[in-house]
């Protein structure tokens, strides 16, 4: 079947310390969303979602961009970026004005986010987003749009993302090294969340937990925003690198024996099986794996052993991070597991007895063209990326004042960072 017309490109790119990934997407003239071409490598000048070396990461970033573009057919001048790193954090502002009773205008839901705008106090880091999530009317929540209502008071709740500068702006010049325009830079937590969860799920409160190379970002949704955000420094590659610490081989094998024969689960039969350290093309030359037999090969109940403990670390981990984020009660119960740590077999049943919550594995949605190799949780946040481009939601920062001020501001400026969003929900 031919592709319909496509009315507008969108182009992205997600920057791992694991792998760089590109997407070419079309949105058609019908709305459908449509995967023109998308591509990946291995990355390079990245760790813990830092670049540490500018012309690796600029060369990792261009190939990546190029192996999507060859796929689409289709060339792309600027992108948007997704950003796992960088000292993530998330508050809510909360602001209010009088109406005074009467009907609800443009101009005073205008008035209402010239007035959010002016109240985001970033503390000296970058504002990433800062976007209305839903309004209030005299208090009451989830208001989608209040024009035409009567209120004695209209209020909006406010989500800003916050980031350090210098690491958003070596990003930023690390694409435009690669003769690319950024469009905007995106927390991956948020492009995670917009494919990976439901709009219900978004409302009643979920915890997204995306596991990356270097980085597992923990963040909580609830009333439709994202309300915390917790980074740890933890993440798939330290997996890789306890087992080929375990068993004296190198990374690459380490990450063979993780992908193809590592659980999170064990097995009654892990003790009798025996797995080959080398992989089917390995010229032989590698090391001898300690404690293996004359095969090269080790039993699969020690790896098993040796993933599970790592795991017990970062269960550990986000387990701190959803107490201190106060996901808990009746409404803070379900966890979604995405990025590529999220791929490892049995990492759902695991942390579902480690946390005591249902857990399910979150990928990007049906995308036509979308192949499926990436149609996984590790490219989840790069499919969200082109979503949330192609939603392209408002951003306080760039609305701009049509007409003389005459609605004086009185509520409260920034209410109290996340903790007291977080007391209302859960």
């Amino acid at each position: 079947m031919p592709l319909p017309r496509i009315s507008k490109v969108f182009g992205a790119v997600n920057v791992g310390s694991f792998r760089i990934s590109a997407m070419i997407m079309g949105m058609s003239e019908t709305g459908e969303m449509i995967v023109l071409g998308s591509g990946h490598r291995a990355s390079q000048g990245i760790k813990r979602g830092y670049i540490t070396d500018m012309a690796g990461a600029t060369y990792a970033i261009r190939d990546a961009v190029e192996r999507a573009e060859k796929n689409a057919g289709t060339s792309v001048s600027s992108v948007w970026i997704g950003c796992a790193g960088a000292g993530l954090a998330s508050q809510i502002a909360k602001v209010e004005i009088d109406i005074g009773g009467r009907r609800i205008e443009e101009e005073d839901i205008e008035q209402l986010l010239l007035t959010a705008r002016d109240s985001i106090q970033p503390d000296g880091r970058m504002v990433l987003h800062a976007q209305p999530a839903h309004y209030t009317l005299d208090g009451a929540h989830g208001v989608a749009n209040p024009k035409g209502l009567h209120a004695e008071r209209l209020g909006v709740d406010i989500h800003v993302m916050l980031a350090d500068g210098a690491p958003i702006r070596n990003l930023i010049e690390s694409v435009q090294n690669a003769h690319l325009d950024v469009e905007s830079v995106v927390a991956a937590p948020i492009a995670g969340g917009y494919a990976c969860l439901s709009p219900e799920e978004r409302e009643l409160g979920t915890a997204l937990i995306e596991i990356g190379g270097d980085v597992t970002n923990v963040s909580v949704y609830a009333a439709g925003m994202l309300l915390g955000l917790k980074a740890i420094p933890l993440g798939a590659a330290d997996i890789t690198d306890a087992i080929a610490s375990a068993f004296g081989i190198r990374r690459f094998q380490a990450e063979r024996l993780k992908c193809v024969a590592g659980s999170a689960i064990a097995s009654p039969t892990d003790h009798r099986e025996m797995i080959p350290v080398g992989g089917p093309s390995d010229s032989g030359e590698g090391p001898i794996a300690r404690g293996a037999d004359d095969k090269n090969r080790i039993p699969r109940a020690e790896l098993v052993s040796v993933v599970t403990e790592e795991l017990s670390r970062l269960t550990d981990a986000i387990n701190k991070a959803l107490k201190e984020l106060g996901f808990a009660g009746a409404r803070g119960n379900q966890v979604v597991l995405t990025g590529g740590g999220a791929e490892l077999a049995g990492i759902a049943e695991f942390t579902q007895s480690a946390l005591g919550r249902p857990v399910r594995i979150g990928k990007a949605p049906s995308l036509r063209g979308l192949p499926e190799a990436h149609a996984t949780p590790g490219f989840a946040t790069l499919s969200g990326l082109c979503l949330y481009a192609a939603d392209d939601p408002v951003d306080i920062r760039s609305i701009q004042s049509h007409h003389q001020e005459t609605v004086k501001a009185t509520g409260t400026a920034m209410a109290g960072k996340v903790f007291r969003a977080l007391k209302e929900y859960f």
